[in-house]
């Protein structure tokens, strides 16, 4: 799983573009973000074909929308992410926790091709602790340091998809940080 950070600029340039009509930004809009709408609908559901299914409604949603009120005015990527939550709530309701599938589908094997045995070994242990630690967080913790750091949304952007305030997102970020550090440090004692 790659980790980009979003070029704000290019962003509300397709987003403009799209609200004006232009069918190749809408294009370049699905492609870009369609990717990371799917892997976090996944981590809600543990249907591939459903969550590809609402994938494509949230981006039915995006054409429908583009350029009127009800349509995204600041952040494109939070937009997409806020619809995405809400289209899980709707057909599934509040998950309590995500499907340990997908979490292990979010938290992929790092590339070993191209280092030592030693380090590939240390490596796979690392993903596999870190796996088994994210598994013991509450949902919102999982989903904060989800949105934070695998999408790298800002604090204002998750607060805005997540329903908190950003201080509120802080402390939970916090806490779920504090907490995976805690029982990794836990399982390294004991492993």
């Amino acid at each position: 799983m790659g980790f980009v950070l979003p070029d704000i600029a290019i962003e509300n340039r397709l987003m403009s573009q799209a609200a004006s009509g232009n069918k190749t930004a809408i294009e370049e809009i699905y492609n870009q973000y369609f990717p990371s709408i799917y892997r976090f609908i996944r981590l809600h559901i543990d249907d591939e074909q459903q969550a590809e299914d609402i994938a494509s409604d949230v981006f039915i949603k995006f054409m429908d929308t583009v350029g009127t009120f009800r349509g995204p005015h600041q952040s494109l990527r939070g937009w997409l992410f806020k619809v995405a939550r809400n289209e899980v709530n709707h057909h599934y309701g509040k998950i309590r926790r995500f499907p340990m599938t997908a979490l292990e589908e979010w938290l992929q094997e790092p590339d070993l091709e191209s280092d030592d045995l030693e380090t590939q070994f240390i490596r796979s242990v690392t993903v596999e602790r870190t796996r088994e630690a994210l598994k013991m967080l509450a949902r919102d913790q999982q989903e904060v340091l989800i949105l934070r750091f695998a999408e790298a949304l800002d604090l204002q952007t998750t607060a805005e998809v997540m329903g908190k305030s950003i201080s509120a997102i802080k402390s939970l970020q916090f806490r779920a940080v504090d907490t995976l550090r805690r029982i990794l440090g836990e399982q390294k004692k004991h492993g």
